[in-house]
Parts: C-alpha cells; structure tokens; sequence
C-alpha cells in the first residue's frame, strides 16, 4: 500500500499527521468541502521543508488543495527558496497549478540579491510568481524586536530605495511577477509603492496588511491602492493568541478583520499564512475563513474577488472555467 509523506515525520510529529494511504487522502478533503474551495487561489503558505517545523508538506498540501477544488497554492519560505521545489511538486501532483516565491533574506546574502531575483525568475518552469523584499530579516522587524543595527535594507539612508531594490522592482515588471514587500515597514511600503508605479510594475503587493507591526490605516490603504498597489489580508491574525502555539500576538477580531477585507476588495486578496504546527491545514482554515466572511456580512462576490479573482490574476492565471462572479459556497 503507498502512504502519504506524511509517514516520514517520526513520532514528534502532530497527531494530525499520522500515515495517511494516499487512497484515503485523496478523497478526504473532497468530502470535508464538498466543492465550496472550488478554483482558490492561497498565495501565502508554509509547508515543509523548512528550518521550522510545519503541519504538512509541500506535496501533501498540493494534494489537499486539489483534491478540496483549489486552483493554486503559492509556497512562501522565510529560508529557502521554493520555486525549485514548487516544480517537483508539479511533477507528484498532476494537473495542479503550485507556484513558489523567493524571500531576499540572510539565506541570499546581506542585501538584496539582485542575481538570485535573476535566477528565480528564469528558473525551470517560470513558477517563481512572487519575490518578496526581507521578511524576518528586514530592518524594521530587527528594530521593532531591539535588535539594532541589523537587517537587510530596502531604502538608503536618505529614504531612497536602494538600486538593488529599483533593480528587482524592474525583474519583476518583466517577468510579470509579483514584488511583495514582506515584512517592510509601512513608511517603506509607501516609498516602495511610489518607485514601484514609476519602474512599471504591475503585481506591487503590500504584504501583512492587517497583521502586528505592519497594521495599516484604512486612509494609508487607500493611498497605496491609488499608487497601484494590492493588499493582502491574512487569516492567521484572526486564530493565534492566548492559548495558541503563538500565545504572545493578540488574536484580531472577526470585526476587525472583516472591516479590513470590505474595504477596497477591488483591490485586495485574502491568504490564510498558515502551515504552523498547532494551527489549521491551510485547507481547512481558508474554508473557515471564507465562512467567517460570509457568516458577518462580506457578500459572496466580495469573497470571489478576495479569495478567486483577485490571487489568480497574481499569479497570472488565466480564467478558469468554472470561475464566475456568482460563484456560490
């Protein structure tokens, strides 16, 4: 009988993530969503292997997505790069849109790698869909957490961005990929933002919208939606916190997340950042974050545009068939 990756974990791992026969697998999303995941698009998802422990793999969150109706699932790693990876996966999941992305931290060198945005973007396949400015190595987390001095920048000591940042803002808008500013600071998104439209790039995303230290006003939104920008909005706020395997961030209320989804949905997407050991499969927690909208007053095209239209056009997919604006959950 063949089993699911999962088996290689050994005895630390989660209950969750026992041996499960693929004969099995492949049919146990299909029956929990019942085809109301049809055609999602997750673009902010961590899976295994990574230097922290995850709650599923990449070929097992493949196959969870697939067999739940998804369209894509694009893999984000603080570490590594996993666009490469992104390609296997298509070769032990067929007929499955994943894509990867590339984090600009320490894994690439002390400042932005203007060659590993080159490479990534020309990797086998062209499933690099997104390169993301540093994320737990940035300048503003270093400083936000005291430690001083550190981190890669993306803005000059004048408040310029960096050639190196220009110069990767330039790879994506020829490749028509995504430049995401990962864990930047508010102020340096907005720098960011306005370099962005005058380079030409189309995918700028302002990344964490609605998370910690990267929270935006709704006036600072706005401003960066006028200068081209998209928003993306994550679940995971809405489930970590007391009593939670992240106890010291305060959970976001489902108010407060909705008012932030509802407010220029034109212009924003919804993912769910999740793969951490103690939280939901990311499967399970879009479908509870899609009801959580539905349940408290986000209309179901709003939810087609955040959680659909809005990440597959991203990810530069064209639409599917089954896509449509009335879409029903």
């Amino acid at each position: 009988m063949k089993y699911s990756r999962r088996s290689f974990y050994g005895t630390t791992a989660p209950a969750s993530l026992s041996p499960v026969p693929y004969a099995q697998a492949e049919n146990i999303f299909a029956q929990n969503h019942d085809g109301r995941l049809k055609d999602i698009c997750d673009m902010h998802v961590h899976a295994a292997p990574d230097t922290k422990e995850r709650s599923v793999d990449e070929i097992d969150l493949a196959l969870d997505a697939k067999n739940a109706g998804y369209r894509a699932v694009m893999y984000k790693s603080n570490a590594w790069s996993c666009h490469d990876r992104a390609f296997l996966v298509r070769c032990a999941v067929s007929e499955f849109e994943c894509f990867g992305s590339l984090c600009m931290n320490a894994c690439t060198g002390g400042k932005v790698n203007v060659r590993a945005a080159e490479l990534a973007a020309n990797t086998a396949g062209n499933l690099c869909k997104c390169i993301w400015m540093p994320t737990i190595d940035s300048v503003y987390q270093n400083e936000s957490e005291g430690r001083k001095g550190g981190g890669i920048p993306v803005l000059d000591g004048r408040g310029a961005v960096l050639p190196e940042v220009v110069r990767v803002m330039e790879i994506c808008a020829q490749a028509d990929i995504i430049f995401a500013t990962g864990h930047s600071s508010p102020y340096e998104s907005l720098v960011m933002a306005k370099k962005a439209r005058d380079v030409g790039v189309s995918k700028f995303v302002v990344t964490h919208a609605n998370s910690l230290i990267w929270k935006l006003s709704r006036d600072k939104i706005k401003e960066l939606v006028d200068l081209g920008a998209f928003i993306e909005f994550c679940y995971l706020p809405c489930l970590w916190g007391r009593g939670t395997k992240l106890p010291k961030f305060r959970r976001m209320p489902k108010s407060e997340f909705v008012s932030f989804v509802k407010l220029i949905p034109e212009r924003s997407f919804v993912s769910t950042d999740l793969g951490q050991v103690g939280f939901p499969n990311p499967v399970d927690g879009m479908q509870s974050c899609i009801d959580m909208m539905l349940g408290n007053g986000v209309s179901e095209k709003e939810v087609n545009l955040l959680v659909r239209e809005n990440p597959a056009l991203l990810l530069g997919l064209k639409k599917a068939d089954g896509q449509r604006k009335n879409t029903t959950f």
